[in-house]
């Protein structure tokens, strides 16, 4: 069976189909067969990246290596028994199609709760769930204190992923590998910096996740998306020299690929 790797949480902006691509593309490239799920119904970020990659790819006559994206198929709902769900068929129609053929399947998830995250979370093998590195974004996780940032008990979404977790284990699965990842890491705010970092370790222990650096804020990430690039295809695309930030960049996303542990992933990007 394919291993499900989902992005997920349920607030935009903080850089879920950015992973999502990066990862994905990343297995690509070091010879995986990698398929590719987005479950945005109204947005589409990773669909449409993929689909940018693709048409770039066309136009220029390459070759990149590329997930194998898969829209959901539409269902006869007429078809379906009393208070069977349309879209837990369509998800589990596409997951199949994939499992034959791929080794992993990413899935990115909307930035809000839908039945459709719900279920992805709960196929799970490793959930990334990226947050941009503030307390606004720790929300997302847990309620804090707002004088002492004493973390007071797990977010709703939390409680979903807790959830998930519950519905693997009566289903006989292995556990979520759940890893938080840091966002938009910035030299800057030193102390709010250490403040987040602080609150996460003892959240951590406490529900149950790992945590991993993630992506600096770098325009590079905003430049790539209309073609469909990603960092690992600077150098097919003559960009021989690459800048600092480039490079930083590139090892940040070596870090992520060692840090989730994927089975058997050998990191060599």
């Amino acid at each position: 069976m394919a291993h499900i790797i989902v992005t997920g949480n349920e607030k935009g902006g903080s850089g879920k189909s950015t992973t999502a691509m990066h990862v994905a593309t990343a297995l690509a490239r070091m010879g995986h067969k990698v398929g590719a799920l987005d479950l945005d119904l109204r947005q589409r970020s990773f669909g449409r990246y993929i689909e940018n990659r693709m048409a770039m790819c066309a136009h220029e006559r390459l070759a990149l290596p590329t997930p194998q994206y898969r829209e959901l198929p539409e269902i006869d709902a007429s078809r379906l028994a009393p208070h069977e769900n349309v879209n837990d068929h369509r998800l589990s129609e596409a997951i199949s199609g994939l499992d034959a053929e791929c080794e992993f399947v990413v899935i990115d998830c909307p930035g809000s709760h839908t039945r459709l995250s719900q279920v992805a979370h709960s196929l799970a093998d490793t959930l990334i769930t990226p947050m941009n590195d503030s307390f606004v974004d720790f929300d997302l996780l847990a309620r804090i204190e707002p004088l002492s940032n004493k973390v007071l008990g797990p977010s709703i979404y939390a409680e979903m992923v807790w959830q998930a977790r519950q519905l693997r284990a009566q289903a006989g699965l292995k556990p979520i590998d759940w890893i938080v990842l840091r966002n938009r890491l910035g030299a800057q705010q030193m102390h709010n910096k250490r403040k987040v970092g602080e609150a996460l370790d003892q959240l951590a222990k406490r529900i149950g996740f790992r945590v991993a650096p993630g992506f600096n804020e770098r325009v590079i990430f905003r430049e790539l998306f209309p073609r469909g690039l990603t960092l690992l295809d600077l150098r097919d695309m003559g960009v021989d020299q690459l800048n600092m930030s480039n490079v930083a960049a590139r090892q940040e996303l070596r870090d992520l690929l060692t840090a989730l542990r994927l089975p058997g992933v050998r990191v060599s990007v």
